[in-house]
């Protein structure tokens, strides 16, 4: 995930699945490299966390696309305050003393032109392939979720068959995405590895053949419209060669496509919220959060 360029992911506000710690200890680091680095005003800043492990990826005194987003989250104009400190006004002058953490979440969403693209592999990599991003609020993270991706034009199924195809690091994550996915009423089929994981921990699933491995396969039911979603991650140079063709398919076919274990289990939490569900205003949000 780290080698996924910033601009091409989603993020959420606040976070979702790091600790309290975790946050922390993100904001003590930042503080000490903006003070080392003597920064006024923006710094983008990102890290990545394995296990306990906090890295820097990288540290850039300049603002980020992240910063409008960040700021309609917040309800805190941040290029305006950021620019006025650089101009000699700070922080108690403006009445800023912290940056309220949100009550509600919000959830930013990459937008890609692959849809006018035809043969582009839409798999997701170091340099920067979308063209904007949308943004969508909700009280839930799943909510917030399912909201950006209608804005980005992703349209979610409620129903039919998922198809489960990862790569070995990501099969003891597999199965609760699978258990998920059942539970709000789908049906799973699994290529041979990940099939094996899935029906060990109980959960109905149905084999489905890959490329290689003869007719009927994971191609024709894409073109037979027998999919409804996809989830496959891959590893090595071979396997994203190999999966590139039903990438291609899915896409030409408006099916949602996942290349991440955290992007299923991120669909499988919009999953539970509803398109019909409100739709708030910023405002009333800001207004509630205070």
């Amino acid at each position: 995930a780290a080698g996924i360029h910033s601009g091409d992911s989603a993020c959420s506000l606040p976070p979702y699945s790091l600790s309290q710690a975790q946050c922390a200890a993100l904001t003590e680091q930042v503080e000490k490299l903006a003070k080392g680095l003597n920064v006024v005003g923006l710094m983008n800043t990102q890290f990545a966390i394995k296990g306990d492990e906090i890295y820097v990826i990288e540290v850039n005194p300049r603002a980020a696309r992240t910063v409008p987003f960040v700021s309609k989250a917040t309800g805190v104009s941040l290029a305006k305050v950021a620019a006025r400190c650089m101009a000699g006004k700070s922080l108690a002058d403006q009445g800023v003393q912290s940056v309220p953490i949100p009550s509600f979440f919000s959830v930013k969403e990459s937008v890609f032109p692959f849809g006018k693209f035809p043969g582009v592999d839409p798999l997701l990599g170091p340099e920067m392939k979308s063209t904007g991003e949308v943004m969508g609020s909700g009280r839930t993270f799943g909510e917030a979720f399912y909201k950006a991706t209608l804005a980005a034009s992703v349209n979610l199924p409620t129903s039919g068959t998922a198809l489960l195809s990862v790569r070995d690091s990501d099969k003891p994550g597999i199965v609760d995405v699978a258990r998920q996915l059942v539970e709000n009423g789908f049906d799973v089929v699994a290529t041979t590895g990940t099939l094996a994981v899935i029906k060990a921990a109980g959960v109905p699933v149905r084999p489905i053949n890959k490329l290689l491995q003869g007719q009927p396969h994971i191609l024709d039911a894409i073109k037979n419209n027998e999919l409804s979603l996809i989830v496959n991650t891959t590893a090595g140079d071979q396997t994203i060669e190999d999966s590139v063709y039903i990438r291609r398919e899915a896409l030409g076919r408006k099916i949602p496509y996942s290349t991440t274990l955290a992007g299923a289990a991120a669909i499988c939490q919009a999953l539970k919220s509803s398109a019909e569900g409100p739709v708030y205003r910023l405002s009333d949000l800001h207004e509630e959060m205070t």
